[in-house]
């Protein structure tokens, strides 16, 4: 698919397999390419030590964006990774992948609040000036930074008193076990959420705000990665 066009077409390639992130950037009007990377989260995690839910968030989500930014296929392109954490407590959840460990995290957030932190990380695939002189080319300009830069977007999730049957009943879809911090905003889940304070998108896994921002230091626009600019 095709994501921006700055003179020459441009792909944006989205560094995860969440299907609700590439349905937002759909919605989003944003084109892009999905290239799954093969992290290995808990490796990760464990070579640069224990860090709270905010930084956890960002190193995963550059973890990502680097590793596919490292692929052949990723040549020309800017890639965005990211990666959620839940802070509930003073801990950071993941996924629970397990439904005794989506059950404990739903009982005791239930009727309370946490924050979902969502990381993000922009690489500038394309080719730069730099890159240019050193092949000798003579054709178009070359339009990339080398941009590599990163940022959290947070939220507070306030959810509603969740019965056991409710909990139960909601883990039993298997929707939970594979979203961190055991709940979605988008799917079932919105049921139990009673509001949200900043962004929602945030939630969901990927702020197209956040990423607007992120754009900016590859010298791209937002509205240059809507799909009507390719109409």
């Amino acid at each position: 698919m095709v994501g921006i066009r700055l003179g020459c077409v441009t792909r944006l390639i989205l560094a995860s397999q969440s299907p609700a992130r590439t349905k937002l950037l759909t919605e989003a009007g944003i084109q892009h390419d999905v290239l799954v990377s093969d992290v290995d989260e808990d490796a990760v995690q464990a070579k640069y030590g224990v860090t709270d839910a905010h930084d956890t968030a960002l190193l995963l989500a550059r973890a990502k964006a680097e590793a596919v930014a490292a692929l052949p296929e990723a040549e020309g392109a800017l890639v965005i990774g990211c990666d959620s954490v839940f802070e509930f407590d003073g801990e950071s959840h993941g996924k629970p992948y397990t439904a005794e460990v989506a059950r404990e995290r739903m009982l005791r957030m239930s009727g309370s609040q946490g924050v979902l932190h969502t990381g993000h990380w922009l690489v500038d695939c394309r080719d730069t000036a730099a890159d240019a002189d050193a092949a000798d080319a003579n054709d178009d300009a070359p339009e990339g930074t080398g941009a590599t830069v990163g940022a959290v977007s947070s939220a507070e999730v306030h959810f509603a008193h969740m019965s056991p049957q409710d909990i139960d009943a909601y883990i039993a879809t298997g929707e939970p076990l594979h979203c961190a911090g055991s709940f979605t905003i988008d799917g079932l889940g919105g049921a139990f959420i009673r509001k949200v304070d900043g962004d929602p998108h945030a939630v969901v896994g990927l702020s197209i705000s956040t990423l607007r921002d992120l754009l900016i230091h590859a010298n791209v626009g937002i509205t240059e990665l809507w799909a009507v600019n390719e109409q």
